[in-house]
């Protein structure tokens, strides 16, 4: 009889590891994916991009094996709603998140995440470090259990990361600086966020197999202000190097209401003792050079960083995808910051390489797409099952839906010259709010609370031009009225490619704007 029971646990304990083998054996095609996302970082890129300051050796080598989007841009220039946009694939209107204080799955619909639809085809997902933003925007867990296959990893330093850290050069005394070159050996825990981090990525990498792809996404906090870096890599960017802009001042004809007045910067200890007046007052030209030397400084270290991770990582059997949740000016506008709708604040990088699709040399692509594309490229580039596209009118009703589209046939056909057009119109759409048309200090126009806004600067970019409207809403049922308009900007990125002069009252240019008006009514009713 007991022999009869034995044989009967050998089967079933044979039956049982053939089906768990069979559940995560990995199908030899299945790719890992590896989601880098940088913080406040626009195109500072210097292989590919060509900015002629930028020191990134390990980003200029990811760009080279693969494909690069010249005129990708975000959806909103602040760090949650950018974040939720892309990691949902749905606009902000759709996520109703403008600020930091909801989450979506509470307040406007249970969405599929990017990597919950990963994970719910088998891939292992994890978090390390700024993916989702940290805080109520992510259920105060990053989304976990839905999104991640384990809790998401932050760094024990983050607690720092606006904290009195900084050595003041003026006087030695412990500060909240803008400008804030440290040695490690001063700081707590003696390291840095964004070390950890690669120190956690690597540590996750060490654990993976070839039974189980994996969904590893890593959220760097830099360029994000703060500038806390290591001392050395100021040493790589001579403030010499670096010159006062041309145009560093608001541009002709702007309306106030889309004025960004940077008030984070301006918080900062250092920034305080310049007395720079609000909210228009110019910054000293030597403290804007020191500000761009510190922002490439801190874009080279995180480059470092992003070369110890690849160098742990099967590129042969890995999807890279390198972004930013938006940009930040550098004085464009006589601005420093994001907040806004211009190319300085929601232009990004976008970088791909697919092990699939290797080419011998760099692919540039120069159309005009979306962070939240981004979802659904990465699911076709995985071969994974396509993600259906939202019904425009009723975005919120499905669960497992995008308002993005994949960029796979766009660089299909960019690598080999063959391919359908699909149709698909090549147009970013971005937005920002405001608490009314003049900037202010309470409530803050640069961020403000949902309860707050009272008015929504929609903006399209097409390849030649950026149109924004900035027009009547209503925060408590997420309501536009385009009968009130509080301030309109057109752009021609063929002769003002910095968007310095606002030509929406030039009479040869009316028929544009009014059509440019009606295609983005059309998307924003």
């Amino acid at each position: 009889m007991w022999r009869c029971k034995v044989r009967l646990l050998l089967s079933l304990l044979c039956l049982t590891f053939l089906i768990s083998t069979t559940a995560t054996q990995r199908p030899p095609d299945q790719p890992n994916v590896l989601l880098i996302i940088l913080d406040d970082f626009r195109p500072v890129i210097n292989y590919g991009y060509g900015d002629g300051n930028a020191i990134t050796v390990n980003i200029d080598r990811l760009v080279q094996q693969g494909f690069f989007f010249q005129n990708a841009f975000a959806q909103q220039a602040l760090c949650a709603p950018s974040r939720n946009s892309m990691l949902t694939g749905r606009r902000p209107d759709t996520v109703r998140l403008y600020d930091f204080y909801s989450y979506w799955r509470h307040t406007s619909g249970n969405y599929t995440t990017l990597p919950q639809y990963f994970k719910q085809h088998g891939y292992r997902t994890h978090s390390v470090g700024k993916v989702f933003h940290p805080g109520a925007s992510s259920n105060f867990t990053d989304d976990f259990p839905l999104s991640w296959s384990e809790p998401a990893f932050h760094p024990l330093t983050d607690e720092y990361s606006n904290a009195a850290v900084c050595i003041d050069p003026a006087d030695g005394r412990l500060k909240r600086n803008l400008l804030c070159p440290v040695r490690l050996e001063t700081q707590p825990l003696h390291t840095l966020p964004d070390i950890e981090s690669t120190e956690e990525a690597k540590r996750f990498l060490s654990t993976v197999g070839l039974s189980q792809p994996y969904f590893l996404a890593v959220g760097y906090r830099k360029p994000h202000i703060p500038f806390r870096i290591p001392a050395k890599y100021l040493g790589l960017h001579p403030v010499a190097k670096f010159a006062t802009l041309d145009l560093d001042y608001p541009p002709y004809g702007l309306p106030t209401v889309a004025w960004s007045s940077y008030l984070d910067v301006r918080n900062r200890d250092d920034f305080r003792q310049l007395n720079v007046s609000f909210p228009f007052g110019p910054v000293p030209d030597d403290f804007k050079l020191r500000i761009r030397q510190h922002y490439y400084a801190a874009v080279t270290f995180v480059d470092e960083l992003i070369g110890e991770l690849l160098q742990e990582v099967d590129l042969s059997r890995t999807i890279v995808a390198l972004t930013s949740d938006h940009g930040w000016a550098l004085g464009e506008h006589g601005e420093w910051a994001k907040y806004s709708n211009y190319d300085a604040a929601v232009r990004i990088p976008l970088v791909i390489r697919a092990p699939d699709m290797q080419t011998p040399h760099q692919q540039k692509i120069d159309n005009v797409v979306e962070l939240l594309d981004l979802y659904s490229t990465l699911v076709d580039l995985a071969g994974l099952p396509p993600v259906p596209r939202c019904d425009e009118q009723r975005p919120h009703k499905a669960t497992t839906c995008t308002e993005g589209k994949s960029l796979v046939p766009l660089m299909q056909r960019n690598s080999t010259g063959h391919g359908e057009n699909d149709g698909d119109e090549w147009i970013a759409y971005s937005q920002y709010p405001r608490p009314g048309t003049y900037p202010s200090l309470f409530p803050n126009s640069d961020e403000p609370k949902l309860r707050h806004i009272k008015i929504m600067g929609y903006s399209m970019r097409t390849d030649r031009f950026r149109y924004t409207a900035w027009i009547k809403f209503n925060p408590d049922y997420f309501k536009r009225d385009w009968s009130t308009i509080y301030g309109e900007e057109l752009y021609d990125h063929w002769i003002d490619p910095q968007e310095n002069m606002n030509l929406i009252d030039r009479a040869p240019l009316a028929t544009v704007k009014d059509a440019l008006r009606a295609k983005l009514q059309e998307k924003f009713p």
